[in-house]
This record gives structure tokens, sequence and C-alpha cells, in this order.
């Protein structure tokens, strides 16, 4: 059950290409978002259809598969963790993200 504590699995599309950092070391760092829809009906039967967005970063060698082979558009399936981390921004705001840390990923469609 430890394998289950924080699992994160995800099937939609990315909303933009990778942003791609290579960072010291030749480590490669790839973020991408990923929409995932949702859709249901209401009690009156009017159709809803909900969409969230995902941010996910990816390390290492499935940041490189990102790199090669995902683009805009493209239908993926990733496995990771949920994180949640704080920045202050240049204007010394505290900043709040949660994002997938990815650590597999499957190339779906075409």
């Amino acid at each position: 059950m430890n394998a289950l504590r924080n699992r994160v699995q995800l099937i939609g599309f990315v909303g933009q290409d990778p942003e791609i950092k290579n960072l010291e070391g030749g480590k490669k760092l790839a973020t991408i978002t990923i929409a995932t829809n949702e859709v249901y009906h209401k009690e009156n039967g009017d159709k809803v259809e909900q969409t969230e967005w995902h941010r996910v970063t990816a390390w290492g060698k499935t940041a490189e598969i990102i790199e090669k082979f995902v683009t805009k558009g493209k239908e993926i399936a990733i496995e990771g963790k949920l994180t949640h981390r704080t920045y202050d921004d240049k204007n010394g705001e505290k900043r709040y993200i949660t994002e997938v840390v990815a650590n597999e990923i499957l190339l779906l469609g075409k």
C-alpha cells in the first residue's frame, strides 16, 4: 500500500510545447500542462464539460522523452506524484504551486 500513498495518473492533452531546461551536470527538466476533461449531465439533462489543467514536471530520462516526442495537442498518459511548493516572486509576494512530478509517460494517439 505504500506505493499508493501519493500516486497520480492522468490522461489528457498537452496544452503547449514543453519548456525544457538544461541544468548543471547535463540534467534536464521538462515542464508541460495537461488538460483533462470530464463530462457529466445535470439533473435537467444539460450536458456539462469541465476541463482541468495540470502542471507537470519531469526530470532526467522522462524529460528527454518529453523533449523528443511531446508537442502541443498530443494525447499522453503520465504517472507520478503530487507536490506543492512555494516561492517569492520578483515583487516579494509568496506564490504557491501544485504540480505532478512525472516518473512515467505513455504517448497515446497518432
